[in-house]
């Protein structure tokens, strides 16, 4: 199954003899990282294209989206791998409390493959700087983009810090099973659960980046022009294929006919008349979620509900950006997050009703807001849960990596990016120093101390 040389215990030696603890070692692993990207650029591009149909432009997003990764943990790693003190309580003075940022051992990484560069290496970048090794499980749906990881990874690192292995669910699955120090997986829910299962029989800690039904409001105050072009962008991108995409749209009853008119103008401009035609969209990934979209397309059209878009071509597995009117919110587009160029749109009276629509459903990954006052805004943060918010916006929130990344209930466990991908790949080790100059007899039996006094220390 897996390659002959494989070990995951040799790949624990370097964690484990001390030697990646080491600001020098780490560092060499992220110029690493720089160089492979540096040096093959054009054949990443070219992967992305291969698999997904990704114009350059989008997909050199994805360059840009690890890059930013890259620097700012190479500016922030001293400071993130410095040892933390901590006050010490009175009564256990004399003594140095502190927090040291331990490397787990080897991580296994399961990438997506939707953006199946960026994704795979962004959590990588994260875990080298906390000093870990690596095995590296790339989606076998973008196999020209796994294929080059593969290869690139052999050139630019030792077998002992980073081995990619290549294949289907089975080997997926096979390796949620071993015992690895931490387990980061990227993808849909149903597989989550899988890998959650496979992880629990070591009691394996896990980061879940899943997905959702992510939606987007638009209500008074929104500007109508702008919020139709960021709208149609988000949904358009990668073909729909990005989980924090607007899954459905939520708008107030007086807004819709203005929106959905400059969201037709806006779609218009970015892809002209035939969009599948458009050097600038890319494709659905494979045959399954083709049909999967195009069976809801079909069901649209039965019940007259596209307002605009809705073309289709098997051969490319190009699916035009679709906006469809929806009336009854137990339509099977609202069943599981749509992963496609679909956008339901649901009209609602105000924003208190837009709320309890999103609450009938899991936590999402993102909400969506635009327009609204100071006071909506924080009605919104208040009344509702999700990974995280982007008022009058979609998508960018996940380029800055500062900012931590990732859901809460069924959108995902535990976050990444800058400091968080450090802390989710490390340990924090408790450490407490004291000296054997100061002795007290009294917090040995025979117990001489009374209650009282025993709460006067520790007030």
């Amino acid at each position: 199954m897996y390659q002959e040389n494989f070990d995951l215990n040799k790949l624990r030696e370097p964690v484990f003899s001390g030697q990646t603890r080491s600001e020098a070692w780490r560092r060499l692993q992220l110029r690493r990282i720089e160089k492979l990207i540096d040096q093959n650029e054009n054949h990443i591009l070219n992967s992305l294209a291969k698999d997904l149909g990704k114009p350059p432009t989008e997909a050199f997003f994805e360059v840009i989206a690890t890059n930013q990764e890259l620097k700012l943990a190479q500016k922030e790693l001293t400071n993130w791998m410095r040892t933390k003190r901590v006050k010490v309580p009175l009564v256990l003075k004399p003594g140095e409390a502190s927090i040291e940022m331990e490397p787990l051992g080897c991580v296994l990484i399961i990438g997506p493959w939707n953006y199946p560069f960026s994704l795979t290496i962004q959590p990588l970048i994260s875990a080298l700087a906390a000093g870990n090794t690596a095995v590296i499980k790339p989606s076998e749906f973008a196999m020209n983009t796994s294929k080059m990881i593969a290869d690139l990874i052999s050139q630019y690192f030792p077998k002992d810090v980073i081995q990619v292995i290549e294949g289907g669910g089975d080997v997926g699955s096979q390796l949620v099973e071993e015992p690895f120090d931490h387990i980061f997986f990227t993808g849909g829910s149903a597989t989550g659960k899988k890998v959650m299962l496979g992880a629990a029989k070591n009691l394996t800690p896990i980061t879940l980046e899943l997905g959702g039904k992510s939606p987007a409001i638009v209500i008074e105050g929104a500007d109508i022009e702008i919020t139709a072009k960021r709208l149609a962008w988000g949904k358009s991108l990668n073909s729909g294929q990005t989980c924090i995409a607007p899954d459905y749209l939520i708008v107030e009853e007086s807004l819709k006919i203005r929106l959905i008119n400059s969201m037709k103008e806006a779609l218009l401009n970015f892809y002209g008349e035939r969009p599948l035609e458009s050097s600038d969209s890319s494709k659905i990934i494979n045959e399954y979620h083709f049909n999967r979209l195009n069976q809801l397309l079909i069901n649209s059209r039965g019940k007259n509900q596209i307002i605009f878009g809705g073309e289709i071509d098997q051969a490319t597995r190009k699916i035009g950006t679709t906006l469809i009117n929806l009336e009854d919110t137990s339509d099977p587009l609202m069943a599981e997050e749509l992963f496609g160029p679909l956008l339901p749109i649901i009209t609602v009276k105000d924003l208190d009703s837009a709320i309890n629509e999103i609450k009938k459903r899991s936590k999402p990954l993102a909400i969506y807001m635009f327009g609204g006052t100071q006071r909506q805004q924080k009605d919104l943060l208040e009344q509702t849960s999700s990974g995280g918010v982007c008022f009058n916006d979609v998508v960018m929130q996940a380029g800055i990596p500062e900012l931590p990344f990732g859901g809460i209930g069924s959108s995902g466990i535990g976050k990444y990016h800058g400091l968080s991908g450090f802390e989710t790949f490390s340990h924090k080790k408790s450490i407490l120093k004291r000296p054997f100059w100061l002795d007290m007899s009294f917090r040995y039996p025979p117990y001489k101390l009374e209650i009282p006094f025993i709460k006067s220390l520790f007030r």
